[in-house]
């Protein structure tokens, strides 16, 4: 109401609605394509004002007490490590957790091996895309540690001994994480949370928002280590072992991780050493099982990069091979060939696929994650016998498009000769690095500030092991090294300095724009 009584305008999406101009905005025979956010905004000479927004879902979800509008994960596990122990289990925990998820219906990103930008970079992609309603998780497996409440993560590029300042802040991730008005965001930290330096100044934590919407699930508890649990080919963390027996349960998600709390508590190995801590301001009943109820498109360009088709290649010989193109990660891709039955003139044939000497160390993989993922891709392929397999590690880092060799060796029957005749194929790079685009990111200008000199828990500083018999044990050992021996070079502690790059990040991928290769 108003003097003089003012004129009212009403609004859907943002687009006005041309003639609903009276208080009232009445929908008949209301259909699908009426969902929407809706607003009213009444004004005179003297000015406007506009009413809160109303979401309208007109479909199946009515008769759901709880659904998401979207349902988005990101998934960082880091296991080669420039300066400091490698670990094992990430690879084989990110990529157990992405299939669970993706039954869920979570569109998924799962990215090993992040340095700092390209992890502020993911983040950063990660929140453009949460809205009103939608269901977030983000997983972090890899070394860390806490101080003073706040947790960290540590990229694979921190030197050592680390800090604040080169890893990056999870606390900051979930408040931005709120901002954008998510029913749900579950953070999963699988890393440990000890401190060592009791003699370096505290830092100070934002409180969150009071909006009932977040949950935490620590693989342990405060001061405490994570595990790892090697059995065989395979490694998992003890955590994640109990984790994907329960994440598809119908039930609220705090219920859900309280049964894998339980189940922690009741194993022998980690029993007096590690236990699950769960902290959470969730006011509603909402559990990853809930229905979706879509408002939009923009979380479907989330996690479906689409990988390059199937082709098959035909040599001069005749012979044919069978190429097939599979992420076990968004940013690790597998090339495998197989060789159909050879025409009847050609012998002892085998296939041989190249690597692409432009590639530099991206194509390269530490030994000992390369055997867990080899076991991870003849899962997915069972038991069909491949005859080579080449793998693309690190494909955020890959700016050009990339030629692939096919080689085939056989023997000519008629003369029995050794014969080598090769194919190419173009890998395009907007199918490889579709994440990230370097052009765009440079390594942010750090305020160098002092902070604490000291080295923090390492996740696989105390790991377990599988014994001939099949019983696992306690893998002794320190991955640390002492505090500094000069307590005077410590200093107060900056308030978050990796935040700001967070925040300078977003802002540049933001300020982008159109046509820079971003979601």
């Amino acid at each position: 109401m108003g003097v003089p009584a003012p004129s009212y305008q009403w609004y859907r999406n943002g687009n006005l609605l041309e003639h609903q101009k009276r208080k009232k905005l009445w929908i008949t025979h209301a259909k699908v394509s009426d969902s929407g956010t809706y607003l009213c905004c009444a004004s005179n000479s003297h000015g406007e004002h506009w009413t809160n927004a109303v979401d309208v879902h007109i479909g199946t979800c009515h008769s759901e007490k709880f659904f998401a509008t979207g349902k988005i994960a990101l998934l960082v596990g880091n296991n080669r490590y420039q300066h400091h122990p490698n670990l094992m289990a990430p690879v084989t925990d990110v990529f157990e957790l992405s299939r669970l998820l993706e039954q869920l219906g979570f569109q998924v990103v799962s990215l090993l091996d992040l340095n700092k930008t390209e992890m502020a970079t993911a983040v950063c992609q990660f929140l453009q895309l949460l809205g009103k309603g939608v269901y977030a998780i983000f997983y972090y497996a890899g070394h860390g540690y806490e101080h003073s409440g706040r947790n960290y993560m540590v990229p694979v590029d921190a030197p050592q001994p680390y800090a604040p300042e080169n890893c990056i802040s999870v606390q900051r991730i979930l408040q931005k994480m709120q901002q954008q008005q998510t029913a749900l965001n579950l953070i999963l930290l699988d890393t440990c949370r000890k401190w060592y330096n009791p003699e370096c100044a505290l830092s100070q934590v934002q409180p969150l928002e009071p909006w009932g919407n977040t949950v935490y699930g620590y693989a342990t508890s405060e001061d405490a280590e994570a595990y790892e649990l090697q059995d065989g080919e395979f490694s998992s963390g003890i955590f994640m072992k109990y984790l994907k027996k329960h994440i598809l349960q119908e039930k609220k998600v705090t219920h859900m991780l309280e049964d894998v709390l339980e189940d922690i508590g009741r194993d022998p190995l980690v029993a007096g050493k590690q236990v699950m801590e769960i902290k959470h301001t969730l006011k509603e009943a909402r559990s990853l099982t809930d229905p979706i109820c879509p408002s939009g498109a923009a979380a479907e360009r989330w996690g479906h990069g689409h990988e390059p088709l199937s082709r098959t290649m035909t040599f001069p010989c005749g012979a044919q091979a069978a190429l097939r193109f599979h992420r076990l990660f968004s940013n690790v891709m597998y090339v495998c060939a197989k060789l159909q039955p050879p025409p009847a003139h050609i012998a002892d044939a085998r296939l041989l696929l190249c690597r692409p000497t432009e590639m530099g160390d991206v194509a390269t993989w530490k030994e000992s994650c390369l055997d867990h993922a080899e076991s991870l891709l003849a899962s997915v392929y069972k038991q069909e016998k491949l005859d080579c397999v080449f793998r693309l590690c690190g494909l955020q880092k890959i700016q050009t498009d990339v030629v692939l060799q096919l080689d085939l060796h056989y023997t000519q029957l008629s003369t029995k000769q050794r014969t080598c005749e090769s194919l190419q194929t173009t890998l395009q790079k907007s199918l490889l690095g579709q994440f990230f685009s370097q052009r765009n990111y440079s390594q942010p200008d750090y305020q160098r500030t002092p902070a604490c000199a000291v080295s923090m828990c390492l996740q696989d500083a105390s790991a377990l092991s599988t014994g001939p018999k099949g019983q696992a044990s306690l893998r002794t050992g320190s991955g640390h090294s002492l505090p500094s021996s000069n307590p005077s070079n410590f200093s107060s502690e900056p308030e978050e300095n990796d935040e700001s790059d967070l925040s300078e990040l977003c802002s540049a991928l933001l300020r982008a724009g159109p046509g820079q290769d971003h979601p």
